[in-house]
């Protein structure tokens, strides 16, 4: 019998930190105990940030006694290494971490990489996101001036993400965005593709599920934004989003 896909995880913030251990266990139970991560995210910031990444994760799975997988794409050249998609075969987990979601989405679109992570997760490997790795993995994200090269030509009304989870948008950071800067939500509100739900998610705060059935851990809350105002929904409990 053909196994389910793996669970999907959208984190707001704290990838690799002691605070994501217990969702990264959950993710792995019953899964081999192996985690890919790719940085490719923070690629646009320089061959120091892409190595903390690396750095980060191998120690937070090496303590949590996971083998680490590094898969090093910076480029979509990377992307359609053979040699860098075998690296996802086995895996329990594939994670993508914070930088520019929108260098993310273009570097492994259409990529063997990018195949490989699909078709580990159909097999039943985890895939999560954090931060640029959550809004790739969903419809995508409005321009960005901290991306201001890769955004250029970001269109709105237009999905721009990997899709992998279809019909909703992540708004990271949620709580420090509300507080720090005004009008994000209104941004991606703009911006917004036709049926897709908005859905913000608190720094420290992971959205747990299969696309459809989602639960939420961590530390703060989910927010699911629409035209009837917000809705909060905190940890431990669920919450379902209309699928595309």
């Amino acid at each position: 019998m053909t196994s389910p896909p793996g669970p999907i995880a959208l984190a707001g913030s704290g990838e690799f930190l002691p605070v994501m251990e217990p969702v990264d266990r959950a993710l792995l139970d019953g899964r081999p105990p192996r985690a890919a991560f790719l940085p490719t995210a923070a690629a646009l910031e320089g061959a120091e940030r892409v190595a903390y990444w690396i750095d980060l994760a191998d120690r937070h799975y090496r303590q949590m006694g996971i083998e680490p997988v590094p898969v090093p794409v910076r480029t979509h050249g990377d992307a359609e290494d053979p040699a860098m998609a075998a690296r996802l075969a086995g895996v329990g987990l594939v994670y993508l971490s914070g930088g520019d979601p929108h260098h993310l989405s273009q570097t492994l679109r259409d990529s063997l990489v990018w195949r490989a992570v699909v078709e580990a997760w159909r097999s039943g490997a985890a895939v999560a996101g954090c931060s640029a790795g959550a809004m790739a993995l969903t419809a995508g994200a409005p321009a960005l001036r901290r991306a201001a090269t890769a955004s250029r030509h970001v269109a709105d009304g237009v999905a721009n993400g990997l899709a992998l989870v279809g019909g909703i948008a992540v708004i990271p950071h949620f709580d420090f965005f509300e507080q720090a800067r005004s009008g994000a939500s209104s941004r991606f509100e703009a911006w917004r593709p036709p049926g897709t739900t908005l859905v913000g998610i608190d720094e420290n705060t992971v959205l747990v599920g299969d696309g459809h059935h989602w639960r939420v851990e961590g530390k703060g809350a989910v927010w699911v934004l629409g035209a009837g105002g917000r809705r909060r929904v905190g940890p431990g409990e669920t919450v379902q989003l209309p699928e595309p």
